[in-house]
């Protein structure tokens, strides 16, 4: 049956509550639904009724279609100066002896491992601390271009640039411009946590506000670049405080239209000041997919990292919203391990990827930074390939 068929189904359902119903002709006819509505799905909408719609989009948009890219991660430092109470992987500067701080030139080493690989992107994020300033980046920036000009850059999150460019006494678009000149292509959508403040305060209370954060990606989409969105969910939140934040973003999109990507992050409870908060399960990990999919309508795709929610559940993520699911291809990111992800060594060769793809029934796709096709996957075997073992995944009717 496919997935228009369900969502008729499930129109005709007698015993389907009329605000349901309501929202599920919305996602038929192509129609926003409103904040209130976005609180009613957190509070009443059962998996199976998520995921029909939410799949019934994310075939609309992408068909079997699922994204990943070539890339490896550069992480500068995990000393820094904000202490915010989620976060496993960084030291404040008390404590930077059990951190690191690469220089520009341990930076460009670790690149240059990567000059025999087909990768197409390098992402680079980790903590904040002074001397990794405006022009550290620039130079790092710059030398990259000058080694490997299609190398795309994706770079830093408003965390980092708040900061530096406060610094350097730049507006954010004079910073973003300096920064984009020197090489910068895009930027991930980490820092986001949530945006209300009576939440963020007591999360990541030192670090930019939403408005600064919003800001700062919208200076970059009107110099053209495009980034990503994250949200922290699972913790101290309330369900209005998620639909608050997507609505900030929908919002902006709408104006600029410069995202690629909505990427919800699981709060994890491991060697941080939040171990006492218990972890969502992973039923709220894929009702919260398949939210953000139907609420996030203006957003083309919506991203679950294997390396931070497992593969399998990355796996279940493809027939509640999800298109993509990264690229990270060896153990070069210590962000979610660090905080208990169940990869502790997140690494996958691009025949895993493709697998993990093909046994739930997806179409794997390699994309590069910008969803420009690199490699249709749909029927390439390689050798020694297992015959896929298909996964059954829900029966939603």
């Amino acid at each position: 049956m496919d997935t228009t068929a369900k969502l008729t189904l499930l129109l005709n359902d007698p015993d389907l509550p009329e605000a349901l119903k309501a929202i599920a002709e919305k996602v038929l006819n192509k129609e926003r639904i409103t904040f209130e509505e976005g609180v009613y799905l957190y509070q009443h909408a059962e998996l199976g009724y998520l995921g029909v719609l939410a799949n019934y989009i994310r075939e609309e948009k992408h068909g079997y279609k699922t994204f990943f890219n070539r890339n490896f991660h550069i992480e500068p430092t995990n000393v820094c100066v904000y202490d915010c109470k989620f976060c496993s992987y960084s030291r404040l500067i008390k404590q930077r002896e059990e951190g690191w701080e690469m220089s520009v030139d341990g930076m460009m080493d670790i690149l240059k491992k990567y000059d025999q690989e087909p990768v197409t992107e390098v992402h680079v994020t980790g903590g904040v601390v002074p001397k990794q300033n405006l022009e550290f980046y620039s130079e790092f920036f710059r030398r990259t271009k000058a080694h490997r000009p299609d190398l795309h850059i994706k770079a830093l999150t408003p965390v980092e640039y708040y900061y530096i460019f406060k610094k350097a006494k730049l507006s954010h678009y004079e910073g973003m411009k300096y920064l984009k000149e020197a090489g910068l292509d895009s930027m991930p959508g980490g820092g986001a946590e949530i945006f209300h403040p009576e939440v963020r305060e007591k999360i990541a209370h030192d670090k930019c506000t939403a408005e600064q954060w919003l800001d700062i990606h919208e200076q970059a989409h009107k110099l053209g670049m495009r980034s990503n969105a994250t949200m922290l969910y699972g913790h101290i939140e309330e369900f209005w405080h998620r639909v608050d934040h997507m609505e900030r973003l929908r919002q902006l999109q709408d104006k600029t239209g410069g995202f690629q990507a909505f990427i919800p992050l699981k709060f994890r409870n491991q060697n941080n000041q939040m171990d006492h908060v218990p972890e969502v399960s992973v039923i709220e990990d894929l009702r919260n997919y398949a939210i953000a999919r139907i609420y996030m309508d203006n957003f083309d795709h919506i991203k679950a990292y294997w390396a931070m929610i497992s593969r399998q559940t990355a796996q279940l993520s493809l027939n509640f919203g999800v298109d993509d699911i990264d690229g990270t291809l060896d153990d070069t990111t210590k962000i979610y391990s660090m905080a208990g992800a169940e990869e502790q060594t997140p690494a996958m060769s691009t025949q895993e990827l493709v697998q993990l793809i093909k046994q739930v029934g997806r179409a794997p796709i390699e994309r590069d930074t910008l969803y420009n096709v690199v490699t249709d996957y749909t029927d390439v075997v390689f050798e020694q390939e297992a015959k896929p073992q298909y996964y059954k995944l829900p029966v939603i009717n």
